[in-house]
């Protein structure tokens, strides 16, 4: 195992981290942003490293600097966590030319799984199911009207080298083709400096459900089951759950197959999330492959007691997973608690914590790096929170998760805790009668009364 980690990361992530390593007997080294001084990660590390001013380009995102703060701490490995550099196949490069064990998977791999268009005609080479659209970048308006014409409207254009749902915009018909087709290579080359879009058939209502999967050095790999992430705004997760409510044994046998052949058709390495659309009559389509760990991994290792940052660890020091097996018990739910103000459309609120009070009980997880006085900073995502909750069924679950909702007190900011509560009550949700377009069309969030 390795003596030293260095964390490429900040917030809940990194120090979820370090809580693995230190239960593992392995030092910990943060690197932080001068606005990140106070936060909770840089006072739980073994050591803590100043990579730069609050800008992520400036500090999170500057490997050079990343590298020297490694370097100087004699860290033996890079935990990229999630965001910033965990999906940059140049970052994974360069580790391995300095001798620093990147934990995750090789530059082949991530740029494989990266590219959203060469990860389609991957899944499509390997028999897994796609998504009917182009086979490639679409170049051209005429190229994508034939396109349209081959496989009908709507359909939806995406930035190939796109993510966190920007880069994207839906046509319902020829009319609106051409202008949203240039609007979205614009909106590709100004967020990810790639101008290349794909265009894919628009599944109406579907699901968002995702597999998570481990892949080790020597030709193993193996999925967890599966996790339900269709309450989305704006194409962001904010609740996920394990297992689905809409997926049947059937279904999950077929879809952890299919990620895993999408992992080994890659050499894949760590862990990984294969996420694919399903529709109401449970056909399944391959979207995307995440090649790091993922927000909503807890929901996961409660239903299944691995601890996939051990697992990401062990497996990047060569361990093998062979002869593993999953058993899924119970339900875990998670909610995503953004320092947003849903009462003026979740525009965000960074500021001093004043009030800080979590919730506790038997089947309760907050992962976090707020605290009272804290001061968010308003650099970086808004989320300050994730609260976990696990019990033997998902009726029972969502009772829980109502309950450590309205025990859990935040004071000084705006919190999406009320919208999160609400939710708990709604209807539909409570039936697992959901999909990824109901919180932007079906759910109507009451503001408090004050």
């Amino acid at each position: 195992m390795f003596k030293k980690v260095l964390i490429a990361n900040r917030g809940e992530i990194a120090l979820r981290i370090i809580r693995t390593c230190r239960e593992l007997g392995i030092s910990t080294v943060a690197v932080y942003s001068t606005a990140d001084a106070d936060s909770l990660h840089v006072k739980f590390a073994d050591e803590a490293v100043c990579i730069g001013p609050p800008a992520g380009k400036e500090s999170y995102l500057k490997i050079p600097s990343i590298l020297a703060a490694a370097e100087i701490t004699n860290a033996e490995a890079i935990h990229p966590g999630y965001g910033f550099l965990a999906e940059n196949a140049e970052f994974s490069r360069i580790c391995g030319e300095h001798d620093i064990k990147f934990i995750g998977p090789s530059p082949h791999a991530i740029n494989s799984m990266g590219d959203k268009a060469v990860a389609k005609a991957t899944m499509i080479n390997n028999k897994v199911p796609v998504v009917p659209g182009s086979d490639g970048v679409v170049d051209s308006y005429e190229e994508a009207k034939k396109v349209c014409d081959e496989i009908g409207f709507p359909v939806i254009i995406k930035a190939s080298a796109g993510g966190g749902g920007r880069g994207m915009r839906v046509v319902l018909d020829g009319s609106e083709l051409k202008k949203n087709y240039e609007m979205c290579r614009n909106e590709a080359e100004s967020a990810f400096n790639n101008p290349e879009v794909y265009i894919e058939r628009f599944v109406q209502n579907p699901h968002h459900v995702e597999i998570q999967i481990l892949a080790d050095q020597h030709g193993n790999a193996m999925h967890l089951g599966e996790r339900d992430c269709s309450l989305q705004r704006r194409h962001q997760k904010i609740l996920e759950e394990a297992p689905s409510p809409l997926v049947t044994p059937e279904l999950r046998k077929k879809m952890g197959e299919a990620a895993v052949n999408a992992a080994l058709s890659v050499n894949y390495e760590g862990a990984g999330t294969v996420e694919f659309l399903v529709d109401d009559d449970l056909n399944f389509y391959f979207m995307e492959m995440n090649t790091r760990i993922q927000v909503e991994h807890p929901v996961t290792e409660e239903v299944t007691g691995y601890d996939l940052i051990e697992e990401q660890l062990r497996i990047a020091t060569g361990e093998s997973i062979k002869d593993r097996t999953v058993e899924i018990e119970g339900h875990s739910i998670e909610c995503r608690i953004n320092a947003e103000d849903p009462e003026h459309g979740f525009r965000p609120s960074a500021g001093e914590i004043t009030v800080f009070h979590p919730p506790g009980g038997h089947g309760v997880r907050l992962d976090t790096h707020a605290y009272s006085g804290y001061r968010i900073p308003p650099f970086y995502d808004s989320m300050i929170a994730k609260l976990i909750v696990t019990a033997p069924t998902r009726e029972l679950a969502i009772k829980k998760m109502k309950r450590a909702l309205q025990e859990f007190i935040i004071e000084g900011v705006k919190t999406t805790i009320p919208y999160h509560i609400q939710l708990m009550d709604d209807p539909n949700f409570n039936k697992g009668s959901v999909s990824t377009k109901y919180l932007e069309t079906s759910f109507n969030f009451k503001p408090e009364e004050h």
